[in-house]
């Protein structure tokens, strides 16, 4: 399951939902009948509608017509199955777990992705962290296949201490 993000309230009378979402496929995963999977039960759910208002995800999910019957929802995590999704790219599911590598060196492993004006992997090695920038300069290659991230480090990077 890939995490897309957050229902935090509702929106009028007639079930609509508000989510926060930085998803970067927004225009391939918000498509009316598109199945999309709420809470830690993981329900399923079918997109009736979609717009955009402010900097929320504004949806509608068929056979929740109403005000009662969309407020269960609000503070749910909202999900998708990733072999439903047709990208072309990556999600960060798909980048964490990666062995990272700069010229044939191993740094660790992607352990997590903040995301805040720039994203930022955490690799993790022998229980230190090291932050990379996640951009072009840094990140050289992405193969999904071997399971491998290869980064471009400078000076002071990572401690190599």
């Amino acid at each position: 399951m890939v995490y897309v993000g957050e229902i935090v309230n509702t929106h009028g009378l007639k079930g609509e939902l508000r989510i926060i979402s930085d998803f970067k496929f927004k225009d391939k995963l918000f498509i009316e009948g598109r199945k999309l999977y709420l809470g830690k039960r993981k329900q399923e759910v079918l997109l009736k509608s979609y717009r955009k208002h402010k900097n929320y995800d504004m949806v509608t999910f068929e056979g929740i017509n109403d005000i009662n019957d969309a407020i269960i929802f609000k503070n749910d995590d909202v999900f998708v199955k990733r072999d439903e999704l047709d990208i072309d790219g990556y999600v960060d599911e798909d980048i964490i777990g990666l062995d990272v590598y700069s010229d044939g060196n191993y740094i660790g492993k992607v352990n997590s992705i903040i995301k805040n004006k720039q994203e930022i992997l955490v690799i993790e090695n022998n229980k230190k962290n090291y932050l990379i920038p996640f951009v072009d300069e840094f990140v050289k290659n992405i193969d999904l296949d071997k399971k491998i991230i290869s980064v471009n480090l400078i000076e002071g990077l990572i401690d190599e201490n």
